[in-house]
């Protein structure tokens, strides 16, 4: 069962805003910078029971999007083939939109309750669906609850200026990362103030507001602008050795490639992308950064 939330990176950013992934070389075919793929939520196609409802006509598209209204916590269950995903759900009724990121098959859908404590209890039936995705990119090529962007989005804007004079995806991705590396700082006080807090939902457009955030909001922001200018992007969680720091980081896939110092994306592949780690200039910040270990992936 798998519990949805990242409070802080453990370790130390040291020497951020390095740009340790400024340069290198790049190739492939003409870059094209795609409209932003989104999210929307559609009430009136939604299942409803006792206030929650559950909108499946987005499937294909990678994605489903629920809403409830509860002076109760509440949560949302992804599940499929034995493995849940809970998000955290507003009681106000503002909708969330949730990656189907564990591909094509039967899934259960259902909004829980808090009782009491750590109980919850169902509110809604449980929905099914089976999935068939247009293709595996859909979920990471659209806004979700951890990567939340739209087209009035400045994560939106600055990506599209940023990618503007790139001849392919491998510049495209570059431009974005070195800007990432080089205007976020780590934020050591708010991972101290976060060590013991779950739930935390990042903000893109906060942390371009603030210029500094934790390894998720890295990671979130990252993920926003790559997938606002068409580039598959996933936001993972796990653990790093040798300490074991639970971290965050991304996984992107371009139709070329992009070799630097501290990154080589090659072509047609699912690339572990760390700005994190490359902002810092930091080996003592993820361990050796050789060794990582996935637990989620948004």
């Amino acid at each position: 069962m798998a519990a949805l939330s990242l409070a802080a990176c453990g370790g130390n950013a040291q020497g951020a805003n390095s740009n340790a992934a400024a340069g290198g070389t790049t190739s492939g075919a003409a870059f094209e910078q795609a409209a932003p793929a989104l999210a929307p939520f559609d009430a009136a196609a939604a299942v409803s029971s006792n206030g929650a409802l559950i909108d499946i006509s987005h499937t294909s598209e990678g994605y489903v999007a629920a809403s409830a209204t509860s002076s109760a916590r509440l949560k949302f269950e992804v599940a499929q083939g034995g493995v849940s995903y809970y998000y955290d759900l507003p009681g106000d009724g503002t909708p969330i939109a949730c990656p189907l990121n564990m591909g094509d098959g039967s899934y259960t859908f259902c909004v829980w309750e808090n009782t009491s404590g750590t109980r919850y209890a169902a509110l809604s039936d449980q929905v099914p669906a089976t999935v068939q995705l247009a293709d595996e990119f859909q979920p990471f090529l659209r806004p979700n609850c951890f990567c939340d962007f739209d087209e009035s989005s400045e994560s939106t804007r600055l990506a599209s200026q940023l990618v503007a004079g790139a001849q392919n995806e491998g510049d495209a991705l570059r431009a974005i990362c070195e800007w990432v590396c080089a205007n976020v700082t780590y934020d050591e006080q708010k991972a101290a103030a976060l060590t013991d807090a779950t739930g935390y939902v990042p903000d893109p457009d906060a942390t371009i507001a603030s210029g500094s955030g934790i390894c998720f909001d890295y990671a979130s922001l990252t993920a926003a602008m790559l997938r606002s200018v068409g580039i598959p992007c996933k936001i993972v969680t796990g653990d790093v050795a040798p300490d074991g720091i639970y971290h965050a980081w991304n996984m992107v896939f371009i139709d070329g490639s992009w070799v630097a110092a501290s990154f080589t994306v090659n072509e047609s592949t699912w690339t572990r992308v760390d700005l994190t780690f490359a902002a810092g200039g930091s080996s003592d910040f993820v361990g050796d950064g050789s060794s990582y270990t996935d637990r989620y992936v948004y």
